[in-house]
């Protein structure tokens, strides 16, 4: 395994594809020819920008019927007012005169009857009024409907219907009717879908850091963490669904891409990662007034160097300061040497 991000190591690696979350084939809600079209593949809409207008003929026959039947419902309701305030008149004086006993009891109650008769037909009238918008109204919808807009912003990768072309949203024609106006994806949405064996299923958490390597590009290293681990296997394949989020989205990361993916562990604790200490023969150390100094052999001369030295070891003593990894130290007649002094390595 190789280490990842800032030294992280790998535990893991896995394959799939980059997928949206928001991906939608935009259909008509009725079936109709389309009139115009203007989504185009690439295009970037808007959420409610028109895709679409299909042949709205039908539907706007059907919308000035329902405005005609309502207008005569109302013209009637007129009418039956207007004789609804003769009637009451004629029921007064039909009061008046049964009071002085001028008339019968019957002539009475065929007055009451007609304005009680005329209230009801006003009411009926009205109701039937409210019928008509409520006809109105699904007309208006069934108007609307032929206009086919973009449920969110995002950008068309497949234009799924022709002007002249008939769509529905149920498969209908014999395979000649379109189901989808075009495919709309949300570019933000854009994440990575991967398999991961269940065997290793264990070594994958929520908010795990990732190293994604897109196919189209293989020197770019996409930073990204994992957002969900699907909570159910595939029987067939014995394998786990993760979903991948991006840290940050980029235009050159499209839907459908190959990606490879390596889910990588914790950061190495510092003490695994410090620099190793150089171990120094003791026969190389001399005592110059209280400090410790070797003698570096570097291009035939040996240069004089103050070490601080750490631990005992078998084979020497830990030099913590003062020396590299690889340096070569003077370890015969170190008494004897002078700093710059020009010397040969035996053979």
């Amino acid at each position: 395994m190789h280490a990842g991000q800032a030294g992280r190591p790998a535990l893991l690696n896995a394959s799939g594809y980059v997928t949206p979350r928001r991906r939608a084939t935009i259909a008509a809600k009725i079936t109709a020819r389309v009139n115009e079209i203007f989504a185009e593949e690439g295009m970037r809409v808007q959420t409610g920008q028109i895709l679409a207008r299909l042949d709205d003929s039908d539907a706007q026959a059907r919308l000035f019927s329902t405005k005609a039947d309502r207008n005569a419902t109302a013209a009637t309701l007129a009418d039956l007012r207007v004789n609804l305030a003769n009637a009451e008149r004629d029921r007064r004086r039909a009061e008046e005169l049964w009071n002085k006993r001028l008339i019968s009891e019957q002539a009475l109650d065929q007055a009451r009857t007609t304005v009680d008769s005329l209230q009801a037909r006003i009411t009926l009238a009205g109701e039937q009024v409210h019928a008509a918008e409520a006809r109105i109204r699904v007309a208006e919808q069934d108007l609307d409907n032929c206009i086919v807009r973009a449920p969110f912003a995002g950008i068309v990768v497949s234009k799924d219907a022709q002007r002249g072309e008939m769509v529905s949203p149920i498969s209908a024609g014999g395979g000649f009717t379109r189901t989808g106006i075009a495919t709309i994806v949300d570019m933000n949405s854009l994440e990575i879908e991967v398999d991961v064996n269940e065997s290793y299923i264990a070594r994958v958490k929520p908010a795990q850091p990732v190293t994604a390597v897109l196919d189209a590009y293989p020197d770019w290293q996409i930073p990204a963490k994992v957002r969900t681990v699907i909570p159910t296997a595939d029987r067939q394949k014995a394998t786990v669904k993760v979903r991948v989020a991006f840290d940050r989205l980029d235009p050159r990361i499209l839907p459908d891409m190959g990606v490879k993916v390596t889910f990588l562990g914790d950061e190495p604790s510092p003490r695994a990662t410090a620099t190793p200490r150089v171990l120094v023969p003791r026969a190389a150390v001399r005592e110059e007034s209280g400090s410790q100094v070797v003698f570096v052999y570097r291009d035939g001369r040996v240069e004089r160097r103050a070490v601080r030295l750490g631990q005992i070891q078998a084979t020497g003593q830990e030099a913590i300061a003062g020396l590299s990894d690889g340096e070569q130290v003077v370890v015969t007649e170190v008494g004897r040497l002078r700093d710059g002094q020009r010397v040969q390595v035996k053979k």
